[in-house]
């Protein structure tokens, strides 16, 4: 009887919202501790699952990632072994290299994000303001970078004399830049 209470249910709910937030990164759960979360705002307080990172510089995105995010993944994927070539992606989708915004906006462009390549600076007025939960691309008017299910698509800090796009497992600085990101993602 006491687990078809009100009370009973209430205090399940409260439990699952305090375990919830015990699980968001740190600083994180401000907006998630109101109790009574509908669905969608559930989903938002909970962590977004981290892609897989091969050995060969390939990215496997999370099983739970939408469809849109594991496009724009395959998309850049295709392009991780091209070389940096400044401007590079900017007059045509499939080119011989990609500079910073090129081989964001290709990726961008395989989850539909886009409809046509941007340059660094128009970046940082694209989509919405902020990080997303998936999907954070950060611009400035010289260079531009993504962060895509936990992974930085980016042409700079490749070591070894790469040049070109490619997954890093490390996250850089974003001072500078200006977070924006895709409505819902």
């Amino acid at each position: 009887m006491l687990k078809n209470s009100s009370k009973f249910k209430a205090g399940l709910v409260a439990i699952a919202a305090l375990v919830a937030l015990a699980l968001l990164p740190a600083g994180a759960g401000a907006a998630c501790d109101g109790g009574g979360l509908t669905p969608a705002e559930v989903d938002m307080c909970t962590p977004t699952p981290k892609a897989r990172l091969l050995p060969n510089g390939m990215l496997i995105p999370p099983k739970s990632a939408p469809g849109r995010v594991k496009r724009a993944i395959a998309f850049a994927n295709r392009i991780r072994t091209k070389p940096y070539i400044w401007g590079g992606g900017h007059a045509r989708w499939w080119d011989r290299g990609y500079d910073c915004s090129g081989s964001v906006s290709y990726a961008l462009h395989g989850g539909n994000f886009i409809s046509s390549p941007l340059p660094s600076g128009p970046m940082t007025r694209w989509a919405m303001s902020g990080e997303g939960r998936w999907i954070t691309v950060y611009a400035n008017g010289g260079h531009a970078y993504a962060v895509i299910a936990g992974y930085r698509w980016d042409t700079s800090g490749n070591g070894g004399g790469k040049t070109g796009p490619s997954w890093h497992e490390d996250l850089r600085s974003n001072a500078g830049f200006i977070a924006r990101h895709p409505a819902g993602f």
